[in-house]
């Protein structure tokens, strides 16, 4: 006949147990901040590709509209004010107006209609229409938002005496990330060739 010791039956002691419950912990804390920290980084990658790429949308269309530009009325580091075709589909020139609102946190456009071109058309005030063209604009007190290039392609200094020398213009846009807009900052610069300026408007 045979009998079983009871204390030799099998199983896992209570420290066997702790110790796999001890790795077990660890190996899940490193899985659990491997996963978050990866999708942190993913979305912010995601949101800065996202904010340059509207920047750079923003940049391209006030470009486009400054390219086709033709007299400078006002030539400052926050401003410009020339007359140009705002829409592809104007039959006129308008008088358009580029500043930085007061709060200095987004890029306005006052487009003004003409009942003709310059010098013959007078701005149609009645019918100003103000656009909001970036609206989480930073601004760095290092960076001048418009700058004027001369036929040679440097940077001219302000105030210019005759802006009929302004040959072409440099737009520096620059937005923050609302999580850390102290460090995480995009910009883009676009330089412009006033093809279309006349020096007799």
């Amino acid at each position: 006949m045979r009998f079983h010791n009871r204390n030799q039956s099998e199983g896992f002691t209570l420290l066997e147990i702790l110790i796999v419950l001890t790795l077990i912990g660890i190996v899940s804390v490193g899985v659990y901040s491997f996963t978050v920290t990866s999708g942190v980084n993913y979305l912010r990658l995601h949101e800065d590709g996202l904010r340059f790429s509207e920047l750079s949308e923003k940049s391209q269309r006030i470009s486009r509209v400054l390219r086709g530009g033709g007299d400078i009325t006002e030539a400052t580091n926050d401003a410009i004010t020339i007359y140009a075709y705002f829409s592809p589909a104007d039959q006129y020139y308008s008088l358009i107006r580029y500043y930085k609102d007061p709060t200095n946190t987004k890029i306005m456009a006052d487009v003004t209609p003409m009942t003709s071109n310059p010098p013959i058309g007078t701005p149609i005030t009645a019918q100003k229409v103000t656009y909001t063209i970036l609206d989480d604009f930073y601004n760095d007190p290092a960076s001048k938002t418009f700058e004027y290039l001369d036929s040679a392609g440097a940077v001219m200094t302000l105030p210019v005496a005759d802006n009929h020398t302004i040959k072409g213009l440099r737009v520096n846009l620059i937005t923050a990330s609302p999580r850390s807009p102290a460090t995480t900052k995009t910009a883009i610069s676009a330089d412009v060739s006033l093809r279309n300026k006349k020096t007799n408007l």
